[in-house]
């Protein structure tokens, strides 16, 4: 039976579907390969999965109820990875209403998909963003959620709380990522060290906010991978252990998870420029900002429940990872 892809043509999705492809999976990969970045990127990544032969790819808007209906019946997918998404904290700000349209009513979009035709299992992104104000470190599953600071980690908690409904109405595994700054080879042009890259190879000034002081819990892209498709392989079931009275966000009667998946070693912005500058072979001009709003201060992963459901925690250093992304993006762009 298919896998469905959603996101095919993104940075995570087009990972993962490659990994799924070279295990052996028929995967249908959806994506509208629109314009928040460069398309040609989108579609130099469809390119290379296009090679497999189980590939096949439907370019459809997961906020088009019609054409999801559509493709559902069509393809019946067992399973379903989840992982198209307006993403950008920061962009939310300037444009609510693509978040709404893409996460909320493409994410309800997904669940009736899966509920139509009996998928054995729903994983699909979430964020770490959803923590929000919580300054309790490392961030934990069980923690409160309650308090988003932008609006895209708004949207990101509402589709826990929709999967949440629909395991709990519809006995539909579903099992939510919490990613924790994702990045290496075929990377978002939109994220910090995409950006950093850029900007120091063509000798501009990069802009640097909370002058640095920020902390990151940078997740090498073939961990995250690793991470979804061991989940994939693990649908939920529910916990009779769930104590309706005193209830735990990381437990449910439901068939429904979620994991975080981070690198547990967090780093300090500038540590994480320095060791890009000594990949680059160049020293970075740094322009030193104030807090952005919606940004958090600090984010660091607990990823304890991960290793217990599936028996694997993210590993690569941010300097072999780093290292991986200025190699692809040096070919790629030849600079």
């Amino acid at each position: 039976m298919p896998i469905l892809v959603t996101g095919a043509a993104g940075f995570i999705g087009y990972h993962v579907a490659k990994r799924l492809l070279e295990r052996g999976e028929e995967v249908v990969g959806l994506d509208n390969v629109n314009d928040y970045y460069d398309p040609s990127l989108k579609e130099a990544r469809l390119r290379m999965l296009r090679d497999f032969p189980g590939f096949r790819f439907e370019r459809i808007d997961v906020s088009d109820g019609p054409a999801m209906s559509a493709l559902f019946a069509a393809v019946r997918p067992e399973r379903v990875i989840h992982l198209a998404a307006q993403a950008g904290v920061r962009y939310s700000l300037i444009n609510p209403h693509a978040y709404t349209q893409s996460n909320v009513t493409g994410f309800l979009n997904i669940l009736e998909g899966c509920r139509a035709v009996s998928s054995s299992h729903l994983v699909y992104a979430s964020s770490s963003s959803v923590y929000g104000a919580n300054e309790r470190q490392p961030f934990s599953e069980h923690h409160n959620v309650d308090h988003p600071v932008s609006l895209y980690a708004a949207t990101k908690k509402a589709n826990e709380l929709m999967a949440h409904t629909y395991a709990h109405l519809y006995a539909i595994p579903c099992t939510g990522l919490r990613f924790f700054t994702v990045y290496g080879p075929w990377g978002r042009p939109d994220m910090a060290l995409f950006k950093f890259t850029r900007g120091i190879l063509a000798g501009e000034r990069i802009p640097v906010f909370n002058e640095g002081r920020m902390i990151r819990d940078f997740t090498y892209i073939d961990d995250v991978v690793e991470g979804v498709v061991r989940v994939l392989d693990h649908p939920p079931v529910s916990d009779p252990s769930f104590d309706s009275k005193d209830p735990d966000p990381a437990r449910s009667s439901a068939p429904y998870r979620v994991f975080n998946i981070g690198n547990n070693r967090p780093v300090v912005l500038l540590d994480c420029i320095h060791l890009l500058e000594d990949a680059l072979g160049q020293r970075a001009e740094m322009e030193m900002l104030p807090m952005q709003p919606g940004d958090v201060t600090s984010t660091m992963a607990d990823v304890s429940e991960l290793e217990k459901r599936v028996g694997f925690r993210p590993s690569t250093s941010l300097k072999d990872g780093i290292e991986a992304f200025v190699k692809w993006y040096r070919g790629y762009y030849r600079v």
